[in-house]
């Protein structure tokens, strides 16, 4: 943080109390490194409804992260830990909205402080939740990833020993009752020698699958190991591979969640698709128009930004499914700048940005995360998330969050400065 900043927050400048504001704004805060003279930030009344039904129109999940605490041992110097009651809060708050839930996906830090031994519990818990919804007359959508991540990074694995993995997840992953969803892995990635293996190992796997599973193309901007997936860098020819898988499944893919950052790129894969395979867009720069679409078709949508903007997202659909364009353009436009500031390069960071708008709306105790991976952002870029989240109504509780942010800022000013 910049001396200008520290030293607004040390005076007091940075902080606020809810005061009056003008009609529709419930909350005000002076942020430091704000424009001179344009005054606190006003936030705004949010103004969605407390839930949502699933869209008619659009199959949407949002993929979830895990809130954490900070350690117990030690006086809290350790890493955080898992908490687990507020970790599946949360998945109620998606489900109630009317998102399925995609879980333990990049989103939950799968390969960046969650191993697969805590994967399987989180997936189990889950769908522990989703069954008990259901009992009670209460369905509940529910995918999960199903990678390799259980073999030891940085060695050479076999096709054989990397399609066992795949399968191994999988048939856990099914066993819970939930949709699988075969994400893309670094191990196979560093093995394969074109296009043949991915063939080979995927086709196998489809036929493992009990119903049609979601396929996953991660790029490399959220994981620079998977550059090249699908044995090629170029788009065309990874996609040819990806379209010859399809064709060979008979009717076992359900869709492909589709993460690449590049809205042409979605628009060419999806009028490609054999009619009845989904495009998942995973593209959290340029969802909004995806999703909504044109004269040739439209995405559906698995998204990691649902989790941070999950309630004008869910208002938004709410209105495409009423026929009202208008209605969902003024609702989601606002959150694709928070997203792509969430998002920015380091992408895979962008997790910092979820777990930290879930602390500001009340849905965890604390701003932590797994690994310690909230230490990633500087205090620069959280600021602008706060700014950007109050113009999008992400803020759903304005209040708290002035409450909360003024206390980071605190920290910040103090031994905690970033």
């Amino acid at each position: 943080m910049c001396r200008r900043w520290r030293s607004e927050v040390a005076s007091g400048r940075a902080s606020a109390v809810p005061t009056a504001a003008p009609s529709g704004a419930t909350a005000q805060i002076q942020l430091p490194g704000r424009t001179p003279g344009s005054g606190p930030l006003v936030i705004p009344e949010p103004g969605w409804a407390a839930g949502y039904p699933p869209p008619a129109r659009r199959k949407v999940f949002a993929a979830a992260h895990v809130a954490a605490s900070p350690s117990p041992a030690a006086g809290g110097g350790g890493d955080p830990v898992i908490d687990w009651e507020s970790t599946m809060r949360f998945r109620d708050h998606l489900w109630a909205h009317g998102f399925g839930v995609a879980e333990a996906m990049d989103t939950s830090q799968r390969g960046m402080g969650l191993p697969w031994e805590q994967a399987r519990e989180l997936i189990a818990r889950t769908a522990a939740r989703a069954a008990d919804a259901a009992d009670a007359g209460r369905p509940r959508a529910l995918a999960a990833g199903a990678g390799t991540d259980q073999l030891a990074a940085g060695e050479d694995h076999t096709l054989a020993g990397i399609t066992g993995a795949y399968a191994e997840q999988t048939s856990f992953v099914q066993s819970a009752g939930a949709q699988v969803i075969l994400m893309a892995s670094r191990a196979l990635a560093a093995r394969a020698r074109g296009p043949r293996d991915y063939l080979q190992v995927y086709g196998e796997l489809l036929k493992q699958a009990d119903q049609p599973v979601i396929l996953h193309w991660l790029g490399e901007a959220f994981d620079p190991a998977l550059r090249g997936y699908w044995g090629s860098t170029d788009f065309d020819a990874a996609a040819g591979t990806v379209l010859e898988l399809i064709e060979r499944a008979g009717g076992q893919v359900d869709g492909i969640k589709l993460s690449l950052l590049d809205a042409g790129q979605e628009v060419t894969l999806r009028r490609r698709l054999p009619s009845g395979v989904r495009l998942y867009t995973g593209d959290d720069f340029n969802y909004a128009g995806l999703i909504r679409g044109d004269a040739d078709g439209y995405s559906d949508a698995l998204l990691g930004a649902f989790a941070a903007i999950t309630a004008p997202a869910a208002a938004a659909l709410a209105a495409l499914d009423q026929g009202d364009v208008a209605g969902y353009d003024a609702a989601m436009g606002p959150t694709v700048p928070l997203s792509r500031l969430i998002f920015e390069p380091p992408t895979y960071h962008y997790k910092v940005g979820v777990a930290f708008l879930a602390w500001l709306n009340g849905l965890q105790p604390h701003f932590a995360m797994l690994a310690g991976l909230q230490r990633q952002r500087s205090a620069r870029h959280l600021i602008r998330v706060f700014e950007l989240a109050a113009a999008a109504r992400a803020l759903t509780q304005p209040d708290l969050a002035v409450e909360r942010m003024t206390a980071h800022l605190a920290r910040l000013a103090g031994p905690e400065r970033v």
